[in-house]
């Protein structure tokens, strides 16, 4: 949970350190943090910086964070959706 200085019970967000898995409080919504993505064939890159579950819907979106420069921008898209694209 982030407050208004950062993450509660601590001074600054960045001293927050993320649980792996956190649900909410109806069971609703699972947010996995760097968990590898289970699947019925072998992939290379099977590991998401973020996954959030729909448990109702029983589905899930992957989220796989970059930073980079404006000029790389492009090519780092296209790198991550290349990885990920056998999981459709």
């Amino acid at each position: 949970m982030q407050g208004k200085r950062g993450a509660i019970g601590q001074k600054h967000c960045y001293e927050h350190v993320p649980k792996s898995v956190e649900t909410s409080q109806g069971g609703k919504v699972t947010i996995l943090w760097n968990q590898q993505v289970q699947t019925d064939t072998t992939i290379p890159n099977n590991k998401t910086d973020i996954i959030i579950r729909d448990n109702e819907k029983g589905a899930c979106m992957l989220i796989d964070v970059a930073i980079s420069g404006d000029r790389n921008v492009i090519k780092k898209e296209a790198k991550k959706i290349i990885n990920y694209e056998t999981l459709q």
